[in-house]
């Protein structure tokens, strides 16, 4: 049996710009997912490519990282140029609960399984040149950056690579972004922190990064992070740049994160 009762693709005669579109029902969400799907022109149906799963922040959709900051038009010119391995980027919503679901189980759903298990199905399922056996990694901006750091480091043996963008790194700072208190999350997993799952997988972790703006408001927890990583001794990649927590910071910065997960693949 296939893991969606229900799965709608979208029709290749009105696509653009190589961008797919996947909606399936799962009992993770307790209703339907979204996922906008970058499928790099050229792509036999046959092959089976790595796939970097692309987190968004509070208030988005699976929309965003596309029609916001053109991350597909970033990876094709990269894999025009030799610069990327071609590879899929599946863009997924975080569950659409809240201002943002943090990617984490709540008592009624598990938007973290949501994107562990049921994404990378929901491509399989779908007939999208992606196989199980594929490299996969995950990355994301904010909340997108915290659900990429903690579910990354959560799952080591899922991910070949993670990274974040001007990420949140504790659960509490999320109360700066979304209206609802955060009591109401109702959450029934751990390690409410990056730095928690960063610890406790730390002999089994991938390779790693993230980076922030020096005019981020996030910027205090991000250098926190990279503190207590070298404090213990973690390998990992960290770097600051002009800017702030805005969609010009990300659409500059995300080929940097792509880049890295291409050596990977590359075994630079």
């Amino acid at each position: 049996m296939p893991p969606f009762r229900t799965l709608e693709l979208s029709d290749p005669a009105f696509e653009t710009d190589h961008l797919r579109r996947v909606t399936v029902k799962t009992p993770n969400l307790g209703g339907r997912g979204d996922l906008t799907v970058f499928v790099p022109p050229g792509t036999a149906p046959e092959e089976k490519l790595p796939v970097v799963t692309l987190l968004h922040g509070v208030y988005g959709s699976h929309w965003c990282w596309s029609a916001k900051a053109g991350v597909h038009r970033t990876a094709a010119a990269m894999i025009a140029s030799g610069e990327l391995p071609p590879l899929l980027i599946a863009m997924p919503g975080d569950g659409g609960r809240f201002d943002g679901t943090g990617y984490r189980r709540h008592r009624d759903a598990d938007y973290g399984a949501w994107i562990v298990e049921d994404v990378p199905a929901a491509l399989i399922q779908a007939g999208l040149p992606a196989g199980a056996e594929a490299p996969r990694f995950l990355a994301g901006l904010s909340m997108g950056g915290y659900g990429a750091l903690r579910l990354g480091a959560m799952h080591p043996d899922r991910f070949a690579g993670f990274a974040g963008h001007s990420s949140i790194t504790r659960f509490e700072e999320l109360g700066g972004f979304v209206e609802e208190d955060l009591d109401a999350y109702d959450l029934v997993d751990g390690d409410p922190h990056a730095i928690d799952a960063l610890l406790r997988n730390r002999d089994r972790l991938p390779p790693f990064r993230f980076d922030c703006g020096v005019d981020d408001p996030l910027i205090d927890g991000n250098r926190r992070l990279h503190r207590e990583l070298d404090a213990a001794g973690i390998a990992h990649g960290y770097a600051e740049h002009p800017g702030g927590h805005e969609w010009p910071y990300w659409q500059r910065h995300v080929s940097d994160t792509l880049r890295f997960f291409g050596g990977i693949l590359r075994g630079a």
